[in-house]
Formats: C-alpha cells, sequence, structure tokens
C-alpha cells in the first residue's frame, strides 16, 4: 500500500525539489505532478509508485533510519466483532489512543479515540456496549515497508492515526506520533 497522494506535495517540498524535477524523474510531465498535487487529477497506481519511490530514493540519501528503527513492535489489535467499549478498555489498559483493527492477519481499518467520540455525538453513550468496531471504524492506517527511509514517516504521520510496518508483506510493527517523536531523539 502506498502512502497517501495528498502527501506528496509535503515530501517533495520537504525535500527542496521542484515539481519540473519530480516529473522528470517520475517520466510524466510537469503539468500531471501539478494536477496531482492539486487533487485535480487521480495518478494510476503505477505512476503513483513511481512518484513516491523516486521521493523514498532521495529521502533515503538524506537519512540513515528507517521505519523499523523506530516502530513498536508489539501490535495491541482489535478484531472487528469487538465492540467500542472494548476498545475503549483496551486503549486505557495499554495507554493508547488508536488500535488497529485486524482479522486474522489482515488489517481492516484503525479505530481511534477521535472515532470514538464521533460515534458518542452521533448515537449517545448508550450504544457504546452494543456498537461494533466493524461499523465504527475508520480506514485502514497507511502500511510502509520496513526499510522506508524514516523521513517519510512524519508527513505521513500528520494525516493518519497511526502507521503500519510490513516486512515481506506481513505487518510487524506499529508507529504513531510519539514514535516519531523518537526521530527528533
Amino acid at each position: 500500500m502506498l502512502p497517501r497522494i495528498d502527501s506528496i506535495k509535503q515530501m517533495r517540498t520537504k525535500l527542496g525539489i521542484t515539481q519540473k524535477k519530480l516529473a522528470s524523474m517520475t517520466g510524466v510531465s510537469t503539468s500531471m505532478i501539478n494536477q496531482i498535487e492539486s487533487g485535480r487529477s487521480q495518478p494510476s497506481y503505477e505512476t503513483a509508485k513511481k512518484i513516491f519511490d523516486n521521493l523514498a530514493t532521495l529521502e533515503g540519501k538524506s537519512s540513515s533510519h528507517i521505519a523499523g528503527d523506530f516502530c513498536s513492535k508489539d501490535i495491541v489489535k482489535i478484531k472487528p466483532n469487538n465492540t467500542l467499549h472494548d476498545a475503549i478498555k483496551k486503549m486505557h489498559k495499554f495507554s493508547i489512543s488508536q488500535i488497529p483493527v485486524f482479522e486474522g492477519n489482515d488489517p481492516l481499518g484503525v479505530v481511534s479515540e477521535d472515532g470514538i467520540m464521533k460515534h458518542l455525538a452521533d448515537v449517545g453513550e448508550s450504544e457504546l456496549k452494543h456498537a461494533k468496531i466493524l461499523n465504527t471504524m475508520d480506514t485502514v492506517p497507511p502500511i510502509v515497508d520496513y526499510n522506508t527511509p524514516a523521513n517519510v514517516l512524519v508527513p505521513l504521520i500528520r494525516y493518519s492515526k497511526c502507521i503500519l510496518v510490513s516486512k515481506k508483506s506481513k505487518i510487524v510493527g506499529i508507529i504513531t506520533a510519539s514514535d516519531t517523536l523518537k526521530m527528533m531523539e
């Protein structure tokens, strides 16, 4: 899974490269990069992958740390048929603000404090014990490869609750905002 398309501009400007340079590296027109960054056009998967691969290569040159260095290997998970009440208990127990939702080894989404508060505002507290995670969870968080340069993580975490880390197509860790703060140390 690729990072969110709306992170391209931020990643590009952080690296200090122009749209023209990114277009040249990727093999698309400058106009196409402009349209993608402004949200007027959605790139094909292949084009998006080329863009992110080129950005990751550039970022890798400026960073020696990778996602695997910062991810928490012990992932607290919840199942889609659990209730929001179950999620809240886990959040309190582990002092976390979001929990990825898994069915077996497959990530299905994420439930967060913010999402629970929105649900409470919509249906009320009485539904908390019966509301299923499957019906209230947010979409699957971004998934990055274990070897993704750490510089890519900060823009991603700003737009998502967490980032899942995979190695050989298996989820092996999770990165939260507090994990990205470790990079500053």
